[in-house]
């Protein structure tokens, strides 16, 4: 730090760093700051808040400690109970912020609806551009 310091004193007694030029030295880390650390930590904790305002009874979820399980209640709006294994013994109340991954569960009323919406699907191309027949 005193080196710095040094360097600065000795710029300006010899005339060359004005303050206008330290202030926007200032300003041009802020603004890298901004941009590198700042907003990607934004972006990424409104994500994980969108994550955890949609969890829903039945989701498949993945914890911060890699485990899978799915959501059996909601206790309150911080604390969830989570179902481990298949033999239905495991069951552990949460925290929403341990919470990783969320995987809805398969609606076969949705898939319908999206399904008719779109367009038809042309044939698909084999390995050498025939046009397979659709069976």
């Amino acid at each position: 730090m005193n080196l710095f310091t040094a360097i600065l004193t000795d710029a300006a007694a010899a005339g060359t760093l004005t303050l206008p030029v330290i202030l926007g030295y200032v300003v041009i880390f802020g603004g890298i700051m901004y941009f590198l650390i700042i907003r990607p930590q934004k972006k990424q904790q409104k994500q994980q808040d969108e994550l955890m305002n949609s969890l829903e009874i039945g989701d498949s979820v993945c914890t911060t400690g890699g485990f899978y399980g799915v959501v059996i209640d909601k206790v309150d709006e911080n604390v969830i109970i989570v179902e481990f294994g298949s033999n239905k013994n495991c069951r552990i109340p949460m925290k929403k912020t341990a919470i990783v991954e969320v995987e809805k569960p398969y609606d076969p009323n949705k898939a319908a609806a999206k399904e008719t919406s779109t367009t038809p699907e042309e044939p698909k191309k084999s390995l050498f551009g025939k046009k397979d027949e659709l069976k």
